[in-house]
């Protein structure tokens, strides 16, 4: 009998149904250790899946942006060529998986000749795998996916999004600031999206002395695909 794939339906949902909703009951307050130690063996579980579905060769770049732009948006086109101009300079694409941005990053993975890859989460709305996935993983997690996606990738770029895509965004920075991992390009991209966001940092943050001036070039903001290219092709060479 073939060896099923850990990314085949088959394993996946069977898995699925066995951790659904098992973050939401640990973060639910305290429990004895018997149910502590049986999230820590589902947590384990779903990490080796990761693991064992993101075994994959070449450079990876991970794309993080709202859910919530249709394909007529312009975010939406600017997430899809740079997916497109990213496989064409040989990069592995890899996104949470979902609709919106990350669709648009994938689907132009996959007219650029490159590998799509998908995280996703389980969600109630929103978050559907979209159809443009080499390789597709779900979590139930948000920490375990967040794992996967930096662990891969050597350079992230930062789409406009909501909460959630903030939560990443800073969570890479944070990652950078304290040496946690290595120096990866962080790049923002969408312009005027995050020009209020740039202020608040330099003239709050850096006033009141929560941050240093020099921790704002962490991320690297540019305005054109062309732009995110070369910086990445020029720190990865």
């Amino acid at each position: 009998m073939d060896e099923m794939s850990p990314f085949d339906p088959r394993v996946t949902k069977p898995f699925l149904r066995m951790v659904q909703d098992s973050e939401k009951h640990f973060l639910a307050g305290r429990h004895d250790r018997g149910d502590d130690l049986e999230s820590a063996i589902r947590y384990f579980l779903e990490f080796l899946r990761g693991f064992e579905s993101l075994d994959f060769e070449g450079r990876c770049v991970t794309g993080f942006g709202s859910a919530r732009f249709d394909p007529g948006h312009r975010y939406y086109k600017l997430a899809q060529e740079l997916g497109r101009k990213l496989a064409e300079h040989d990069y592995v694409v890899m996104t949470g998986g979902g609709p919106g941005v990350m669709e648009a990053a994938n689907r132009g993975a996959k007219e650029g000749g490159g590998l799509s890859i998908g995280c996703n989460i389980q969600l109630p709305k929103e978050q559907q795998p979209n159809p443009y996935l080499d390789r597709f993983i779900e979590f139930e997690h948000f920490f375990v996916r967040k794992v996967m996606l930096v662990k891969y990738s050597s350079a992230f770029i930062i789409m406009p999004g909501g909460f959630g895509t903030l939560d990443e965004a800073f969570e890479i920075v944070t990652l950078v600031q304290t040496k946690k991992v290595e120096s990866f390009p962080i790049i923002a991209m969408g312009g005027e999206f995050w020009s209020s966001l740039r202020k608040f940092a330099r003239n709050t943050m850096v006033g009141e002395g929560t941050i240093s001036e020099h921790e704002l070039d962490l991320i690297n903001h540019v305005e054109t695909v062309e732009q995110a290219i070369g910086l990445i092709d020029k720190e990865l060479s």
